[in-house]
């Protein structure tokens, strides 16, 4: 048996874990048809061009308060969305750029909300963390670490009430995976088989503590165990294993058996939000997960290796999505600021 010495707390203090290991492939992978991985590298590239825009217009002063970008982890949200069908429903937390984006979102819509522009998703008032979509079937991101989880376990059960065989994705991270509320959801997902799927985004850090300090069980996978939901780890960096295990639980929730849990090992390349210089790991570490396990690279190197498009091709589909990034970032800077009667606007009052 080994020896549990190295586990005690040194003058009182926790004793150091060691820091999370990168994303492992794990599941099995979707077979994608030459047209759908051109599609999700072009739903990938959206995403990171225009959290890097969104990036460059912080630093410029353009968009004020909180910003966190989702770089690095675009192969979860569009693995995702091509698993479901249409009408089912999203709701994440605050890093929420790229499943608005995925979800299908315009561009000028989400760019202008992060500038506080009238021309944005919530008419400027709400910012980075609060847009929605009822007509895209986005519930919001929610800046409460883990309130959109008892949400989205609630618009579960409203499908499971009406009987109309829609699914809820929550996505949560490994931080708020701790959160007391989400164990309560889980508990009630399953007594009543509501047909949500709980994605873990688990990209290491949570705020800022690797996932390896901070969870005394770190496979999150796991965390539905002791009611009764099924779980199972997936490469949250490679684009087809999210679909493929998309699909598995979907499918599973669509069947009336109730909820499961989907633990994307994943990976942010920048810090916590716009404000995080991210000290806490190596640029070592940063530089090795770009290079070996990069979402969008997978795929533009199995396109190229099976000659379904020419580096040229993807160079142009690089410049349509740049001029599409550049277009909402243009955009939002010209559309004006909400009216002063904006602030007595979607003001609800106890009678």
């Amino acid at each position: 048996m080994a020896s549990r010495t190295s586990s005690k707390s040194v003058a009182g203090k926790p004793a150091k874990k060691p820091a999370a290991k990168p994303a492992k492939k794990t599941g099995k992978f979707a077979s994608l048809s030459p047209k759908d991985e051109l599609q999700a590298y072009r739903d990938m590239l959206l995403i990171r061009r225009f959290e890097e825009k969104a990036g460059q217009m912080y630093g410029m002063g353009l968009i004020g308060g909180f910003c966190h970008l989702y770089i690095g982890q675009e192969a979860v949200v569009v693995g995702m969305q091509m698993a479901i069908e249409q009408g089912d429903q999203v709701i994440t937390g605050y890093r929420d750029h790229g499943h608005m984006l995925a979800t299908g979102m315009d561009p000028k819509g989400v760019m202008a909300e992060l500038t506080g522009r009238e021309g944005g998703y919530s008419r400027g008032k709400r910012g980075s963390m609060l847009m929605f979509s009822r007509d895209k079937n986005f519930y919001g991101g929610h800046g409460i670490v883990g309130a959109q989880v008892p949400i989205g376990t609630g618009l579960a059960f409203a499908n499971r009430y009406r009987g109309n065989d829609r699914v809820c994705l929550a996505y949560f991270g490994d931080g708020a995976a701790n959160q007391g509320q989400v164990y309560e959801s889980f508990n009630m997902a399953e007594l009543w088989r509501l047909p949500v799927v709980y994605v873990i985004e688990n990209n290491q850090y949570a705020m800022g503590t690797s996932v390896a300090r901070s969870s005394a069980q770190t496979n999150l996978s796991k965390r539905g165990a002791s009611f009764n939901i099924p779980g199972e780890q997936v490469d949250g960096m490679d684009v087809r294993a999210v679909r493929a295990a998309g699909e598995k639980a979907a499918e599973f929730c669509r069947s009336g058996k109730g909820p499961y849990i989907l633990e994307m090992m994943t990976y942010r390349y920048r810090g916590h939000s716009m404000s995080d210089p991210a000290k806490y790991r190596a640029r070592e570490e940063v530089a090795k997960m770009r290079q070996e396990h990069d979402p969008i690279e997978q795929v533009r190197a199995r396109l190229l290796a099976g000659k379904h498009v020419t580096e040229d091709e993807l160079k142009e589909i690089d410049k349509e999505i740049k001029a599409v990034v550049n277009d909402a970032a243009e955009f939002a800077q010209s559309s004006p600021e909400p009216d002063p009667s904006e602030l007595w606007t979607d003001v609800l009052a106890e009678v």
